[in-house]
């Protein structure tokens, strides 16, 4: 039997946001919008495709688990799961609620794989743009379908990344902006980290700086980089991986990058403290 896997995927989150995400767009009252932790937003939207999601996840893998970002604000534990055993997903229903909630984009549906605690597929489709990248372990990633292999990078000087300064502690985010003339153009950040992922991989910027990691944010986009070509660590050096997370972790920073050099080159110019 053909293993359909990346297209069933892909079709339950083309689905969910032709039913239920884009309807919402532009169209929420204030009762649909609420603050689920300061300065977090969660709409309608979000939970409707939450719940229309991870429906569909266990139905194509029964017995699986599903950690949805809205389930675990509401039971952060659920979160032990991503330690555990057997199939567990990973689900962002709208990356970049912020941008969705006052009629902006981009936003972007997310959801990874994981078996016995290692990712083994992920997908990332931005609605609007009808842009779809997924990858699975030992297959490589693919854009609309297309197998894909992330471009050449430009020299240092004349690389293009973003930055999300507004996170980092306060002497790393004067580095960072200071040193951006040293690695070429430093970006401001979409406020949507699966858009930032397939930036990554069209080859409209080479890297991507973010002090957060919660696993629904990058454990998709990681993934796909990874399976382009590209690498994900922290500041450290050392590799990302989203079932490490725990809300009272002090392991925080990530720098994403299309190639090894285009990391040790951005690392060098603008994350010098945090090098070991």
């Amino acid at each position: 039997m053909v293993d359909t896997l990346l297209d069933d995927v892909a079709g339950l989150l083309r689905e969910t946001a032709a039913r239920v995400v884009l309807p919402f767009f532009r169209r929420l009252d204030e009762a649909d919008v609420a603050e689920k932790a300061p300065g977090e937003l969660v709409t309608v939207a979000d939970r409707k495709a939450e719940e229309m999601i991870t429906d569909g996840l266990r139905r194509l893998r029964p017995g699986s688990v599903v950690v949805g970002e809205e389930a675990v604000a509401d039971d952060p534990d659920l979160l032990r799961h991503l330690r555990g055993g057997g199939d567990v997903w990973l689900v962002d229903p709208i990356d970049g609620t912020a941008n969705f909630a006052a009629g902006r984009c981009p936003f972007a549906l997310m959801v990874s794989l994981h078996t016995d605690g290692e990712p083994v597929a992920a997908w990332v489709y931005d609605p609007l743009a009808g842009t779809l990248a997924t990858a699975r372990l030992g297959e490589g990633a693919y854009l609309d379908g297309r197998p894909l292999r992330l471009p050449p990078a430009p020299p240092i000087g004349e690389l293009r990344g973003v930055a999300m300064t507004k996170f980092l502690p306060p002497a790393a985010r004067r580095t960072v902006e200071s040193g951006g003339r040293l690695v070429g153009e430093l970006l401001p950040g979409q406020h949507c980290a699966g858009r930032e992922y397939l930036d990554l991989l069209t080859g409209r910027q080479q890297f991507a700086i973010f002090w957060r990691t919660l696993p629904w944010d990058h454990g998709p986009g990681t993934l796909l980089v990874r399976a382009a070509g590209g690498v994900a660590r922290r500041f450290d050096g050392t590799d990302y991986h989203p079932t490490d997370y725990h809300p009272t972790t002090t392991h925080h920073g990530l720098l994403v990058a299309v190639t090894p050099d285009v990391w040790t080159q951005v690392r060098q110019a603008l994350l010098p403290t945090f090098a070991r």
